[in-house]
């Protein structure tokens, strides 16, 4: 566990001494704590990214419609521009926003998921942490 130094009545403490005076059942709910806390980050950062995917679609898709279908059009594959058609373009853009929009829905779940373990995690700790606590 990281050394962390906080201040509490005035003098300085090292967090990761006061954590190990804690029952051992309460150390391991406040490692759980710390790794949904991380997990739920990762997932917020995945969604976002495909978010973003998802916009940049989006607009490619609105800008494929305002052309005509024989306009000559390239495709970027890695750091190559490859002569495509557009309705194979279109197609390949639809199914990609299919799938990220299913992505989007089963990080969400799994974000929501996270938040109510985190919660009910944080209620439970609080409530085995509140006699502990000086009043």
């Amino acid at each position: 566990m990281a050394l962390t130094y906080c201040c509490a009545d005035g003098r300085i403490t090292k967090v990761s001494e006061e954590i190990s005076k804690l029952p051992p059942q309460i150390q391991e709910r406040l490692l759980r704590l710390q790794q949904l806390q991380q997990t739920l980050q990762t997932i917020l950062a995945q969604k976002q990214q495909v978010e973003l995917e998802l916009t940049e679609i989006e607009q490619a898709l609105s800008e494929l419609q305002k052309i005509a279908d024989d306009t000559t059009i390239y495709k970027a594959i890695g750091s190559l521009l490859v002569k495509a058609e557009k309705t194979k373009v279109t197609t390949d853009l639809n199914e990609r926003k299919e799938l990220l929009n299913v992505r989007v829905q089963v990080l969400g779940k799994q974000e929501e998921r996270l938040r109510g373990q985190l919660k009910d995690l944080q209620t439970r700790l609080q409530k085995e942490l509140s006699p502990i606590s000086p009043s």
